[in-house]
């Protein structure tokens, strides 16, 4: 009797202790839910689809918006702080348009700077640490990791307008000159950029006769434009793009074509 008073009190201390841990599971399960559907981890990138027309008549690159090319055409802001401090519009004020043909995108960058600062002398030495318009682009709007491969490009536009710098596969800077076409005009503190860019699509090889791609109606792309600002410094102050990143380390376009704007030629 004894035996079975002990075992039916073993068996009910069990079940309660199984009843506890389960109740605790559940909360920590319905605690988790919570947590994770209440941290924001992207962006709504619906609010920054940029759109370029089509042009009948390419754009002189010389610095001058005065063309044809970018009439009708929207500008788009480039306040989006991804590294440094926060700046005033004295210090800096950026945006773009955007248009195309067949051949080539074309790209208008309008900037306020209080200063243009190029100290590095060597193409392939923290290029990225004096002032320079990035020009990031996704051929097939692909989203993929692109650092050391050609799924995506990240242009570095020296000021000399002449230095265009990306990685290469073999991780080391490679100089893309003939893939873009670049000049500016500075009056005061405006310096107005004007670009022609052949697009090329993950194919693409180093060394070897690579085509651009034809450009159509209805594309879209992956594309993000940046600015690197430096006011006298051995590295740059800020660096500012066209599109939000979330989290702590917002510098990605370089590496990872997912945080890029898209682009629709239309």
């Amino acid at each position: 009797m004894k035996k079975l008073i002990l075992l039916l009190s073993s068996s009910l201390i069990l079940l309660s202790c199984e009843s506890k841990k389960t109740e605790t599971e559940q909360n920590n399960t319905a605690m988790n839910s919570t947590t994770t559907a209440a941290k924001p981890d992207s962006v709504n990138k619906s609010l920054y689809i940029l759109t370029a027309i089509v042009t009948t008549q390419a754009p002189k690159i010389d610095g001058d918006s005065a063309d044809n090319a970018w009439k009708g055409q929207t500008w788009y802001p480039i306040n989006h702080l991804w590294l440094g401090k926060d700046y005033t519009k004295e210090d800096f004020e950026g945006r773009f348009k955007l248009s195309w043909d067949a051949n080539k995108l074309y790209l208008l960058v309008e900037v306020t700077d209080d200063s243009l600062i190029d100290i590095h002398q060597k193409w392939d030495s923290s290029w990225w640490n004096d002032d320079c318009v990035e020009i990031f682009i996704d051929e097939d709007k692909g989203g993929d990791l692109h650092q050391f491969n050609h799924k995506a490009f990240a242009y570095h536009v020296a000021l000399n307008c002449k230095d265009v710098v990306d990685l290469g596969p073999d991780q080391k800077p490679h100089l893309y000159n003939n893939h873009i076409k670049a000049a500016k005009k500075t009056k005061g503190k405006t310096t107005v950029w004007e670009f022609a860019i052949d697009v090329y699509n993950d194919t693409y090889v180093d060394g070897k006769d690579n085509k651009p791609v034809k450009l159509l109606k209805d594309k879209k792309l992956g594309f993000c434009l940046n600015y690197c600002d430096n006011d006298k410094s051995a590295e740059r102050e800020n660096f500012i793009s066209s599109i939000p990143v979330v989290g702590e380390d917002k510098d990605q376009g370089w590496k990872d074509a997912s945080v890029f704007n898209e682009l629709i030629l239309k």
